[in-house]
């Protein structure tokens, strides 16, 4: 069968990032020993992901939790976003782009509330690709299959028809056995080596 569909992920594909940073500048400054924080947040941001409460209600627990006045909870998120953005992946997000009209292309990505109106702010993925679904908006996380169903119908296409890009093990695996072609990134030109192999393979 034809290739009709490429879906990417994003957090660690098509945006690069700092992973920690947030954890390095916050814990030292509130006192908190390594890995404290994450698990002291680590239910707002498992609510976060799936869209259980909204942007403002997340902000809010985590002034409550960590103890945080208006100024400090601004600054937090702040460095919050800066880490969650991190950096385009230019050379990635321009294969992507290039793809259409030849594919069908699409985001499966695990979010958090706010996530669609920054990202697009700052890189405009909702102009680059034909479909994003985001975990905080439909409830649910990869590698829950239901998710990579949802890009499927979204876009139309059969899950055997579509290559799948990311960059955890466990998520891959979950798009093979959906009947995705499931991709690992590891690095851009390998990622995009392998994906034009599939796509050479099926015509």
């Amino acid at each position: 069968m034809p290739i009709r569909a490429v879906v990417f992920d994003i957090g660690g594909v098509l945006e690069l990032t700092d992973e920690g940073s947030l954890t390095r500048i916050w814990e030292p400054r509130l006192g908190l020993g390594p890995g404290e924080m994450g698990s002291l947040l680590a239910g707002v941001a498992a609510a976060g992901a799936v869209g259980a409460i909204s942007e403002q209600q997340a902000g809010q627990r985590i002034a409550d939790i960590l103890g945080l006045d208006a100024s400090q909870l601004r600054a937090f998120l702040a460095d919050l976003w800066t880490e969650y953005l991190g950096t385009l992946n230019t050379e990635l997000a321009a294969y992507f782009a290039g793809l259409r009209p030849r594919y069908r292309t699409g985001i499966i990505s695990n979010s958090f509330v706010g996530a669609r109106h920054r990202e697009q702010q700052r890189y405009g993925f909702g102009d680059m690709t034909d479909l994003i679904v985001y975990s905080h908006e439909v409830g649910m996380s990869k590698p829950d299959p239901r998710i990579y169903q949802l890009a499927c119908d979204g876009l139309g296409v059969p899950a055997a028809d579509m290559v799948f890009l990311d960059d955890l093990p466990e998520n891959v695996t979950a798009a093979r056995l959906a009947g995705l072609h499931g991709v690992l990134f590891e690095d851009t030109g390998q990622a995009i080596a392998d994906i034009e192999a599939l796509l050479d393979v099926s015509g």
